[in-house]
């Protein structure tokens, strides 16, 4: 995620390395270099010319001030809190109230609109413990009914939809009506996008927000495009009004212009950005948590909160005195993998670790790897993934055969599972594991 723009502003800050205190020169020539990199990563000139003038009048008013702080450190502190305040400052959240609540997701096509749609159904489902309802009311792409359809059920929640109508406005109120008499509390309406936009979209859009009185109207834009987004996002809110916008494709190759610039350049803060494909790749968004991994410095906060979502104590009590016996078998480590996937791609993951992100920035992390790894246990009899110690020659060129991967890739992954069942139950003896378990309950 932005790791060109998190490169540029890298090389920026070492303008300053060597250096021992803040001058008008050194500042002058970081200040370029941000301008710069902000430039190349499409945000517009003149709020990328703003953003470095606050900066540096900022870094000229405490040259003098904070001479023991290193110059790198205290500009990126300072860059640190003009992208904060830039992107808005605080997290917007998001506002539903009313029997039932609506949420209007309005977009182009092709920006992720039908998938967020669902994904924040899934979001309030688990979350916020809200009933949603899903409607379909794009009537013109083909199969749109049918891709929100298979993602709610997906998700276990249901949509409405009425096949035959062209109406999405009677659509909408329709599916108002049916949550009120079945108990939904939250109604997610995915509208209609277009190539480009036209007239005809935007009277449509305009009409279904008129009828349907929604609570919240989210505009969908792809990060991958840029300025272009934040422009199209404006257009769309000089006619519908919306409350916030949400970013999607984020783990995409995206420059960073639309995070940056869409708050400035609408008025409109940036409610939820969404990576993947996975619906529990949603996440609120926190201008100072951004600001952080633009930068280079990791989000420890929303890596520790996904993990916590998958935490599960019994489990993990459960899981922590097999180790201790030396029993944790290929079972336990399926369950394992199953809730790291959960909590999103790996790649994105570490990106939330301080200081992985640069050192794994060339190296390509594939998610097919856990495919890998599963077919091989899942070519296991049972009785061999609860005793390992099982697995002589003959049982793993069986496995081979199985999952269709070469004995040398079977020989391995046995290796390093036994490698890694050693190590934890090392760790396990005393009190090393408890105070672990603790330490994670204590986040």
């Amino acid at each position: 995620m932005f790791q060109s723009l998190t490169d540029s502003l890298d090389n920026a800050f070492k303008t300053l390395k060597g250096d021992t205190k803040l001058t008008e020169l050194n500042i002058a020539e970081a200040i370029k270099e941000i301008r710069r990199s902000l430039v190349a990563a499409d945000v517009n000139y003149k709020i990328a010319k703003e953003f470095t003038d606050k900066i540096k009048d900022k870094a000229l008013g405490t040259k003098n001030i904070l001479a023991s702080v290193k110059p790198g450190e205290l500009m990126i502190k300072i860059v640190q809190d003009e992208m904060i305040d830039l992107m808005g400052g605080q997290a917007a959240g998001i506002n539903i109230k009313g029997n039932p609540g609506v949420v209007l997701i309005a977009g182009l096509q092709g920006s992720g609109k039908t998938t967020f749609s669902a994904k924040l159904a899934n979001f309030l489902k688990t979350k916020r413990k809200n009933k949603p309802l899903l409607v379909a009311c794009d009537v013109y792409r083909p199969a749109a009914m049918d891709q929100l359809t298979v993602l709610g059920e997906s998700i276990k929640v249901p949509v409405y939809k009425e096949p035959d109508s062209k109406d999405p406005v009677s659509i909408a109120l329709k599916a108002i009506e049916h949550a009120k008499i079945h108990g939904f509390d939250v109604v997610i309406i995915d509208t209609a996008g277009r190539l480009a936009i036209d007239e005809a979209m935007m009277t449509e859009i305009r009409q279904i927000k008129e009828a349907v009185q929604p609570n919240e109207t989210l505009f969908v834009v792809d990060a991958m495009t840029g300025q272009d987004a934040v422009n199209t996002a404006l257009a769309f809110n000089d006619v519908i009004n919306y409350d916030g916008v949400v970013l999607t494709k984020l783990d995409g190759d995206t420059r960073g212009g639309a995070a940056l610039s869409v708050k400035y350049t609408v008025g409109k803060p940036i409610k939820f950005v969404s990576t993947g494909e996975k619906m529990e790749t949603i996440d609120m968004f926190y201008p100072d948590r951004m600001a952080q991994r633009i930068l280079g410095m990791g989000d420890i906060v929303s890596f520790v909160e996904k993990a916590q979502e998958q935490f599960d104590e019994k489990e993990a009590k459960r899981i922590e005195k097999k180790i201790k016996k030396n029993t944790f078998d290929f079972n336990d480590f399926l369950g394992q993998m199953a809730q790291i996937k959960k909590m999103g791609d790996l790649k994105s993951l570490m990106s939330m670790i301080p200081g992985v992100a640069r050192a794994m920035k060339d190296i390509e992390i594939d998610d097919k790897a856990f495919v890998k790894i599963e077919s091989i246990i899942q070519s296991m009899t049972p009785t061999e993934r609860e005793s390992p110690e099982l697995l002589n020659m003959a049982r793993k060129t069986r496995i081979a055969k199985g999952c269709g991967r070469d004995i040398h890739e079977v020989n391995m992954f046995i290796k390093q599972f036994d490698q890694m069942r050693k190590m934890m139950h090392t760790l396990s003896k005393g009190d090393n594991m408890q105070r672990m378990m603790s330490q994670f309950k204590g986040r």
